[in-house]
């Protein structure tokens, strides 16, 4: 199974679901459609909206981010897990490298996937090294350390995915090579699997992702789907992608 998820971050207002809409039905006569999940996350203020728009559909609908506590608290404009899964999202993104640029620790983003798991919400944790890791050759370390700070084995990770986003890449069209990428995602898999054993990690690509160079990534195939920004804010860049994916 592949997953296709959208990341709109500050983009869309009501109409925006006819993009949604598009890509659905795009989805439902896809000869390929039983091979891939199509998820979006839009902002928090669309999220009950398309949630119970298709809701019988194939696309699910997620939330860019969560709180740290289960619930409801006295953080002013703070929008906990339960609070998002009682509008009808099944998944939300925690540690995008935006979040963490605020001020996202490793404390936080372990409540935030506890505190989501808890609230039946299946989360993309996501990690990533910046230029400077990456030209010092401590992507690993920087991947091994953002993964164990974070995620343990009483955690169902039957439950989390898994996006290697490198923050060099994200809106700059530059990507990793095949080969590092290669490598990247089986160390991924690697320290995932050492947390526990029993479970297959899923592991996605995100930064810069195009319907151009999907095709390099289709090689990989170690890599479970993708995390889309940009790219998914147009129905058809995000169809092409899917289809050259299977091309």
């Amino acid at each position: 199974m592949r997953y296709f998820i959208g990341n709109w971050k500050m983009f869309g207002v009501p109409k925006s679901i006819n993009i949604l809409n598009k890509i659905n039905s795009f989805y439902s006569k896809d000869k390929n459609r039983k091979k891939y999940r199509v998820i979006i996350t839009p902002p928090y203020t669309l999220i009950e909206t398309f949630s119970k728009h298709f809701k019988s559909k194939k696309i699910s609908i997620g939330s860019q981010n969560c709180y740290q506590k289960d619930q409801f608290s006295s953080n002013t404009a703070a929008i906990s897990p339960f609070m998002i899964r009682s509008v009808g999202a099944k998944y939300t993104l925690v540690g995008h490298s935006d979040n963490r640029v605020e001020g996202d620790t490793n404390i936080m983003l372990k409540n935030k996937v506890h505190f989501a798991l808890k609230n039946n919400l299946k989360v993309v944790f996501c990690i990533g090294e910046n230029r400077a890791d990456k030209k010092k050759k401590k992507t690993f370390s920087v991947l091994k350390k953002q993964i164990t700070k974070v995620l343990d084995k009483k955690m169902n990770l039957n439950n989390i995915i898994v996006a290697y986003e490198p923050i060099w890449s994200i809106g700059t069209g530059n990507i990793p090579t095949e080969n590092e990428l290669f490598k990247t995602t089986l160390y991924i898999k690697k320290i995932l699997k050492s947390i526990n054993k029993k479970k297959r990690p899923l592991v996605l690509y995100g930064g810069s992702v195009d319907g151009k160079n999907v095709k390099m990534f289709k090689e990989i195939r170690e890599i479970d789907g993708f995390l889309i920004g940009g790219a998914s804010k147009s129905h058809k860049k995000f169809i092409d992608i899917i289809k050259n994916y299977y091309r």
